[in-house]
């Protein structure tokens, strides 16, 4: 035939292994067309044509492959923040300490931005809310100075806490654990406070997550803080993320009304999995272990007992290891917290995450995150 390549031919033009050349066939950057004797043959013309396009991308789609941080690392004994074990962190520091520690940045005053009472009650709509208002409040919103992100990152989380309590400004100084113990439990005492801060510090950062990941990208064009977190906030929203706890924390509820079997049973037949259990980069979330510890200590025997008959039947049946949404859950339920809390405390944990992000992509060049589409036709 006139104008065709072989295969060998065709993987020597492009400067790639014949693996990656049918790759590129199986998604649609090249047609495979047989000849009398069944060989594979690709027209020149698209060879040279895909042989253009990876030069021009190439330079592109190089910047693309890594993230270099020195935020947070990930390993199988668990997680650490600027090389401290986060499950060591849990134990024995303040939320606002492991923030600050994530920053990088001096320490200064956690002030709320007098906003008054939310337009709305949704817990989730006076977080985003909370940010909005920040933002609007500050009249250099859009100094990237590694200082001023740091203020504002503290004004952030301050307001999103007070806009939980209906935008109550503190009389004084009160920890963000201790006041969103206040708020959200009706369980009240040490224990409660110790469980909501072990929870903050294990939450605060777990790297290149996906809400992470969106706020690096609003980084990168260079946005100002408040807008970064919104992004973040946006992305965390979905029951998949932030919002993973709600299902496990509803499970509990179906646990204490109709059995462990019966809401095991019925979360695996609607939602296809055990909400809480399995977790993409662990075999077993160290997290869990920890957060459930301080959870134990709360002291609702009867409600304890219900987290441990679906932590048995899981284990009996051979479902994935328990991961923190399953303990974060426990926490919400056991404390007598709204369903919606553990995504609530997720939210206002990972902004400390968030904003160390921040400020580490904006020492790297601009505009760097532009991924390329292969278009197709759909019938």
């Amino acid at each position: 035939m006139v104008g065709m390549l072989t295969s060998e031919e065709a993987a020597r033009r492009l400067g790639v292994k014949l693996t990656t050349l049918y790759a590129y066939v199986s998604r649609g950057l090249l047609v495979a067309q047989r000849s009398g004797d069944r060989r594979s043959l690709f027209e020149v013309d698209d060879v040279e044509a895909l042989a253009r396009r990876r030069r021009s991308n190439e330079r592109g789609e190089a910047r693309l492959v890594t993230i270099a941080t020195s935020v947070t690392e990930i390993r199988s004994e668990g997680h650490r923040y600027r090389g401290e074990p986060a499950v060591q962190l849990a134990e024995r520091v303040s939320f606002e300490h492991v923030a600050e520690l994530l920053w990088g940045v001096d320490s200064g005053p956690w002030e709320a931005v007098p906003i008054g009472p939310p337009p709305m009650s949704a817990l989730a709509d006076r977080l985003r809310w909370a940010v909005v208002m920040s933002g609007g409040a500050d009249p250099l919103r859009s100094d990237l100075r590694e200082a001023a992100v740091g203020r504002a990152a503290r004004t952030i989380v301050a307001t999103m806490v007070a806009t939980l309590d209906d935008g109550a400004a503190a009389d004084h100084p009160v920890a963000v654990a201790d006041r969103l113990a206040t708020v959200l439990s009706s369980v009240r005492g040490p224990a409660v406070s110790d469980a909501v801060r072990a929870a903050l510090v294990l939450l605060a950062d777990h790297e290149l997550a996906v809400s992470t990941l969106a706020v690096r990208t609003a980084a990168s064009t260079r946005s100002d803080p408040y807008d970064a977190v919104l992004a973040g906030l946006g992305t965390a929203s979905g029951p998949l993320h932030a919002g993973a706890s709600r299902a496990a924390h509803l499970m509990l509820v179906d646990t204490e009304r109709h059995g462990a079997a019966a809401a095991l049973d019925d979360a695996l037949r609607w939602q296809g999995h055990a909400p809480g259990f399995g977790h993409l980069l662990y075999e077993a979330d160290p997290r869990f272990g920890v957060l459930w510890s301080f959870v134990q200590r709360l002291g609702d025997p009867e409600r304890l007992e219900v987290v441990d008959s679906v932590l048995s039947l899981a284990t009996e049946r051979g479902l994935p290891r328990p991961n923190v949404d399953l303990a974060l859950a426990a926490l919400g339920y056991v404390a007598g917290m709204d369903v919606e809390a553990g995504s609530v405390l997720f939210k206002v944990a990972r902004v400390a995450g968030w904003v160390a992000h921040y400020l580490e992509e904006l020492s790297e060049r601009p505009l760097r995150y532009r991924v390329r589409a292969v278009y197709v036709t759909r019938g």
